[in-house]
């Protein structure tokens, strides 16, 4: 073997690429979390949302008011927080409000969803 051959050019390279790996792997793995985490977070919202519009419904039929929000409370996910108010005349509402944490608990999101609908002709104010 000569100080010039092929195999010289390379030695500095050796382990190079396990380096990188372990240095790049952490991070892939914590993007995936938040990716994951970012996927739970839209379910989160499209719960919301059917249980507002659950409760818009039946708040629309004049269903008392524990009713609708525990109509709402079947659909929503836990912990979640329900309010059913008047919108305007002849019109209700229901939000929908849930903390969700990201990347395991270090960036806790808070969704909502807001529903509304028209008050049933018949149904008292």
């Amino acid at each position: 073997m000569t100080p010039f051959g092929p195999d010289r050019a390379y030695r500095h390279d050796r382990g190079s690429a396990t380096v990188e790996l372990a240095t790049a792997l952490p991070v892939l793995v914590f993007l995936l979390a938040v990716a994951l985490s970012a996927v739970g977070a839209v379910t989160v919202q499209m719960r919301c949302v059917d249980a507002a519009r659950e409760g818009a419904r039946a708040a629309a039929r004049g269903e008392p008011e524990a009713r609708v929000a525990a109509l709402a409370r079947q659909e929503a996910p836990s912990g979640a927080r329900i309010e059913v108010a008047p919108a305007g005349a002849g019109m209700v509402a229901v939000t929908v409000t849930c903390r969700v944490p990201l990347a395991g608990r270090l960036a806790p999101v808070t969704v909502h969803a807001r529903a509304s609908a028209a008050v049933e002709p018949g149904v008292p104010p």
